[in-house]
C-alpha cells in the first residue's frame, strides 16, 4: 500500500494552492498549517530549493472522532498535503494515505475514520 496519492499538473504552482485548498474545503477539510519549505530551507541554511509547501489538513468532526477513539492519534494529525515544483510547468500535489499510516494503530473505529478520510482525500486529488 502507497503511503501517499499523487497527481501532477500543467498549471501555475500558487494556482494549485488555490485549487487544492478549494477541493480540500469541498471535502470538509481547512488548513491549520502551511509550511513553506523553500523559504524556510533559504532562511535556516541559506540553501535554495524548489517551491514546496506543506498544508497541513485538518477535517474537524472525523478529528475529534480519531481522538475520541485513540487519544494518541494527535500524534499522526492534521494530514499533510503537499504541493511541489517538479519541474518547469509541473506541479505535482500528494496527500497522505490515512489507511497506510493507521496500520500501526489496532483500533477498529480508527480504521473505519482512517478509511473515510482516505477516501476524501482520495476524492481531492481525483478532482484535481
Amino acid at each position: 500500500m502507497e503511503y501517499y496519492f499523487n497527481k501532477t499538473l500543467n498549471e501555475d504552482f500558487d494556482k494549485v494552492i488555490e485549487r487544492v485548498t478549494e477541493e480540500l474545503k469541498k471535502e470538509g477539510f481547512g488548513i491549520l498549517t502551511e509550511i513553506d519549505v523553500k523559504e524556510t530551507l533559504k532562511k535556516k541554511l541559506d540553501v535554495d530549493f524548489k517551491k514546496y509547501k506543506i498544508l497541513g489538513a485538518c477535517n474537524p468532526p472525523y478529528a475529534h472522532k480519531a481522538l475520541e477513539a485513540e487519544d494518541k492519534i494527535g500524534t499522526m494529525l492534521p494530514c499533510n498535503v503537499i504541493v511541489q515544483d517538479v519541474s518547469k510547468g509541473n506541479v505535482e500535489v500528494a496527500a497522505v494515505n490515512p489507511m497506510a499510516s493507521m496500520q500501526a494503530v489496532d483500533n477498529e473505529i480508527l480504521a473505519e475514520i482512517a478509511s473515510d478520510i482516505t477516501a476524501k482525500l482520495e476524492n481531492v486529488i481525483e478532482k484535481l
